[in-house]
């Protein structure tokens, strides 16, 4: 267990954002985590958990307490059960499992972050959530002081949420464990139109796995969504706003709102989220409301390639990136009267 005192925090981070941790704990077994999480609460330290630092947003004035960063490892595939530690690279694990033929999160390639912070988030892209093969997450409990055993229908999964998002200061993923398909080498059935397309078949067709993962990676790429240290395109924690799911009685008056602003024919991006609501898609909402592809003068700005994706540009502080989060909110709501949340966790800030 390595122990640094004000330690920055932006290289940690996929943004390069943030100021110092008066404390950096870096553990790599799942006792040495547990044991820095004990110590911290016995101590009455304030506790942040770092993964891969791809969904942070930290203040410039950084964190005045302990930043715990798991890098833990552990691999272990039996059959088409997968257990994962909390800090293998999530990228790195759903190749393996591409290469050993198995389905069920292949069209999760190319995330940033790491395996613990999947469950916490509800992790989806491209027509997948990691709700949908999870079976078990293995975590510390802060509140009791012992280490549990989830199963995925006690982990409150729903769309980029969970139970331990809903509670944040009590649970510490220590390892999630996954149950995949062997399908004869092929992905899942796909259930995203735009990786269908990509790949020339229908929704609900299987694929070579190594295809789809293939063209998740390009689309990914396409819009600035995975990582390279050279492309400042890339200097984001990738979605920063998620996707609003409105009332009937929202969705009603945001179609008005819609056909107010764009012409009475206009119809806004529309898909069933459950209980008599609708999901819309926020990156519609940016564009349509004047915030195009590299919006911004200053440091912090739009992504070229995404208008979900709010970047470092180098030399951007937090305080800039939240100003340009603020304006597009600000400016969305004007249009559409729907606000728009943040998709990464704030640290020592706020929106």
């Amino acid at each position: 267990m390595q122990e640094l005192h004000d330690a920055p925090l932006a290289p940690l981070t996929t943004f390069r954002l943030g100021g110092p941790a008066t404390r950096l704990i870096t553990a790599t077994t799942d006792a040495e985590v547990v044991d820095a999480v004990r110590e911290a609460d016995a101590a009455g330290v304030p506790l942040l958990i770092v993964g891969g630092g791809s969904n942070l947003v930290v203040g410039d004035k950084g964190f005045d307490g302990t930043a715990l960063r798991i890098a833990t490892s552990g691999f272990e595939l039996s059959g088409t059960t997968l257990e994962l530690a909390a800090g293998e690279v999530w990228t790195d694990a759903v190749a393996r499992t591409v290469e050993a033929g198995l389905a069920g999160i292949e069209c999760l390639s190319g995330i940033p972050g790491s395996a613990g912070a999947t469950p916490i988030q509800n992790v989806g892209a491209y027509g997948q959530e990691v709700s949908s093969t999870i079976t078990e997450v293995v975590a510390y409990d802060r509140r009791t002081g012992g280490t549990v055993t989830l199963p995925a229908e006690d982990c409150g999964f729903s769309y980029r949420h969970s139970r331990f998002k809903a509670d944040p200061d009590r649970y510490v993923v220590l390892r999630v464990r996954f149950l995949l398909e062997d399908a004869g080498g092929l992905s899942a059935p796909l259930k995203y139109a735009e990786t269908a397309r990509a790949l020339g078949v229908e929704a609900g067709d299987r694929v070579p796995l190594e295809s789809a993962r293939d063209t998740v990676l390009k689309l990914r790429a396409g819009k600035g969504m995975v990582l390279d240290p050279e492309d400042h395109d890339t200097w984001s924690a990738g979605s920063f706003f998620t996707n609003p799911i409105l009332t009937d009685a929202e969705f009603t008056a945001f179609r008005a709102r819609v056909r107010e602003r764009l012409g009475e024919g206009a119809e806004p991006p529309a898909y069933p989220a459950g209980d008599g609501r609708t999901k819309t898609s926020a990156a519609w909402l940016i564009d349509k409301a004047g915030f195009t592809k590299g919006y911004g003068t200053g440091a912090a700005r739009i992504s070229t390639k995404h208008t979900l994706a709010l970047t470092n540009r180098g030399g951007a502080t937090t305080e800039d990136l939240l100003a340009l989060a603020r304006e597009v909110v600000a400016g969305v709501r004007d249009a559409f009267g729907v606000t728009l949340v943040n998709e990464p966790v704030m640290v020592g800030t706020a929106l």
